[in-house]
């Protein structure tokens, strides 16, 4: 059953009565099912905090692109494939990631809240279109490489659930920061290659 929520309730507040409801049997449609009309901000938040885990990271990417493609086509929740909604995740790891994560939001509920208004249905294409290129950035094959984007999808996707125009906008500029510095690597990466070959 989806847990009833106001466009308001603090992110905190959705993922500790997340946590109090951990079934044994822990999937990403039940995540989305629990979550209901706050699903993909809070499934956004959730994969990119699975995304700073090694190990875990190239999954999360690519699974963020999932939601994040949605978003930019502007569905209104989150639709996985059977098999991929059906997988089973260990209910101790995500719940001690959500644990962990509850308190860092409590102190940024403090200042972070709905402020600079902007229409619903476009936010929600910007932040897919931002979501979707952070994702692909998390699967560049670098060391460590995958914290940069997934923590700020973090970011975007928290400021997405409080309605925060500002924090979003920082978010999207620090996203374009991260874009041209990947770019970077990638053309010095090429050219190596390159020079390499020659």
């Amino acid at each position: 059953m989806a847990l009833q929520h106001s466009s308001h309730v603090p992110t905190s507040v959705v993922l500790s009565e997340l946590l109090a409801n951990v079934t044994p049997r822990v999937t990403l449609g039940w995540l989305i099912e629990s979550l209901g009309h706050r699903a993909f901000g809070a499934v956004l938040l959730v994969l990119a905090l699975l995304g700073l885990l090694p190990g875990v990271s190239l999954v999360a990417g690519l699974l963020l692109v999932i939601p994040a493609f949605q978003m930019a086509r502007a569905h209104r929740a989150p639709i996985f494939p059977r098999r991929i909604s059906s997988h089973e995740i260990e209910p101790q790891r995500i719940a001690a990631v959500v644990r962990r994560t509850i308190p860092v939001l409590r102190r940024l509920e403090r200042f972070i809240h709905p402020r600079w208004p902007t229409p619903f249905e476009a936010t929600k294409r910007v932040v897919g279109v931002f979501v979707l290129l952070l994702g692909l950035s998390m699967l560049v094959p670098v060391p460590l490489s995958n914290v940069p984007p997934a923590l700020l999808v973090v970011l975007v996707a928290f400021a997405y659930l409080e309605e925060d125009g500002a924090l979003l906008c920082i978010a999207f500029c620090a996203s374009l920061v991260e874009f041209a510095l990947l770019a970077v690597l990638v053309w010095q990466t090429v050219d190596v290659a390159r020079w390499l070959v020659g």
